[in-house]
């Protein structure tokens, strides 16, 4: 960290890599039991404390050369203009002896205040942005994460780890240290024990949840949900059922728009038998009741990340919502 500048923004929707980069960041400071008070967290959208972020970050170390500050989510923090004249003043007058992080999860455009900041800011600033690798990428960026664990995959296992994890890394990393385990490190993981040992065993389940949500059968689609929380952790599961709506959402307005199957497959890059399931799952819903579903999938996602309500009750509340507005 000394290296590194004191000013760092971060921001893009890739929060795998975000938070790897803040971890390494933290890793910097030095002796774990002085690190700890040399480290503080912001976040703001859970009500930030000006005065309490302006004294963290105007501390002097304890037996460190530098201090790290993290303040997630600035935009939401400082939404009025003297706000974000106070905060730039603060990081105007920032001590050479803190790093402060500041972390979007979002990647933010060119005219937003903070980018522009970080430009006029630059060397000093540094801007970083983490994205999520695009579909057609992830076979790749599998493989990369997997020599970065200390093992090996087969090209095949990584395309179907790819299929069941779409563009969510931080769930494809976990399957990898699972695959990586399962095959001891001694050898390639293949496309048998990605079928196996990862979600793929967990995908079935996940389309007779939606089939069942489609059909508004309540009952079928909690049996259904609990029989997957039963194998997998929510949070391995969330995804998954987060990118199937999302499919779904993106192939209803494929053929909305008039797109034929092919179009479908083809765009969502889905294997043939995969395609036509979500089709016939997107056709069980109007392109207004799943914008509807996704947008409190986000919000969903937003109250387990802050763990305001635990993931698996927020699970069972969203099928009892969407069975009885079928």
């Amino acid at each position: 960290m000394p290296d590194s500048p004191g000013l760092l923004l971060f921001h893009g929707n890739d929060e795998f890599a975000l938070t790897a980069a803040l971890k390494k960041l933290e890793g910097a400071l030095g002796d774990p039991s002085n690190a700890a008070l040399n480290l503080a967290r912001f976040d703001g959208r859970l009500g930030l404390d000006f005065e309490a972020l302006n004294t963290a970050a105007n501390a002097t170390p304890f037996l460190s050369p530098r201090r790290l500050v993290i303040l997630w989510h600035p935009s939401s923090a400082f939404a009025s203009p003297e706000g974000r004249k106070k905060f730039l003043d603060l990081l105007d007058r920032l001590p050479p002896t803190t790093t402060f992080a500041l972390v979007e999860t979002e990647a933010l455009k060119a005219d937003h205040w903070l980018f522009k900041w970080a430009q006029r800011a630059a060397p000093r600033a540094e801007m970083r942005l983490f994205s999520l690798p695009k579909r057609r990428d992830m076979p790749g960026w599998i493989i990369q994460e997997t020599q970065k664990q200390g093992g090996q995959i087969e090209p095949a296992a990584a395309a179907r780890l790819a299929e069941l994890t779409g563009e969510e890394t931080r769930t494809a990393s976990q399957e990898i240290v699972k695959l990586l385990t399962y095959v001891n490190y001694a050898r390639a993981v293949s496309p048998k024990d990605v079928e196996q040992v990862s979600l793929a065993s967990a995908q079935g389940s996940v389309f007779d949840l939606v089939d069942a949500l489609g059909m508004g059968e309540a009952r079928k689609a909690q049996s259904a949900l609990h029989r997957l929380l039963d194998e997998e952790d929510p949070f391995a599961l969330w995804p998954m059922i987060i990118r199937q709506f999302r499919l779904l959402l993106q192939a209803r307005e494929i053929l909305e728009a008039g797109g034929s199957r092919s179009q479908v497959q083809q765009e969502l890059g889905l294997r043939d038998f995969v395609a036509e399931k979500v089709i016939q799952q997107a056709r069980r819903f109007s392109l207004s009741a799943l914008e509807a579903i996704y947008h409190r999938l986000l919000e969903i996602d937003e109250g387990a990340k802050t763990s305001q309500v635990p993931l698996d009750l927020a699970l069972d509340t969203l099928v009892v919502e969407i069975s009885a507005k079928k």
